[in-house]
């Protein structure tokens, strides 16, 4: 896997290209300002791009503006923000594509290198990861629910394990039901939401970014 790292702290930029090299990926470019980033995203062959929100010259938002540059020119980029703030604005516009492949995870809150990774594959291969904190902050941004008003209070809990990257049989262990259960309830969201069969789309996809963007 082929991954773009983003990240001004040298001591944690150098831990996570030691980490990500260990585990059998290519760091194929590490840089620390938003110029590099725009640069490595548009003229290097990736899977994944890690993103720190805030990058200089301004420390601002210079990650995610170069991230989603790149997914307007590259549609379905994969890209997983790796940061220490919740920026509501651009977190809903890197979702509003409905693509998928989004990750949005808080530094202070990943604890150990497996969750890390399996994050980091779960976007490259199109999924949606996103960290408790930040999928309650982005449905602060709006009343209006539409047909997520729809699901019963399992089904909210089934789908917000879903957002952040859980699979059946993790769900069902979390939440001590059955994985036939979990099965149940997902399909049952779907079709509340209305996401129909396709071999043109990933309908958990679909279904968590309904959920996070209201």
């Amino acid at each position: 896997m082929r991954v773009v790292l983003a990240e001004d702290l040298f001591l944690l930029r150098d831990g996570l290209t030691r980490t990500l090299r260990e585990h059998g990926c290519e760091v194929v470019a590490s840089v620390d300002n938003g110029p590099a980033l725009a640069r490595a995203l548009t003229d290097t062959e990736l899977d994944v791009a890690v993103i720190d929100i805030r990058l200089p010259p301004t420390h601002t938002d210079e990650g995610l503006k170069a991230a989603l540059a790149a997914r307007r020119a590259r549609p379905g980029l994969p890209v997983l923000i790796l940061s220490q703030y919740v920026d509501q604005l651009y977190a809903h516009e890197l979702l509003a594509s409905g693509e998928g492949a989004v990750g949005y995870l808080l530094k202070d809150r990943v604890t150990h290198t497996a969750q890390f990774l399996d994050a980091l594959r779960t976007v490259a291969s199109g999924g949606t990861v996103m960290d408790p904190q930040v999928i309650a902050k982005l449905l602060t941004r709006s009343g209006k629910r539409g047909r997520i008003d729809d699901l019963t209070p399992r089904e909210h809990e089934v789908l917000a394990r879903m957002a952040e990257g859980h699979s059946n049989t993790a769900i069902a262990h979390a939440l001590h039901i059955s994985e036939s259960a979990v099965a149940k309830h997902i399909a049952s969201v779907f079709a509340k939401l209305r996401l129909e069969q396709s071999p043109d789309s990933n309908r958990r996809v679909l279904a968590v970014l309904a959920y996070l963007k209201g």
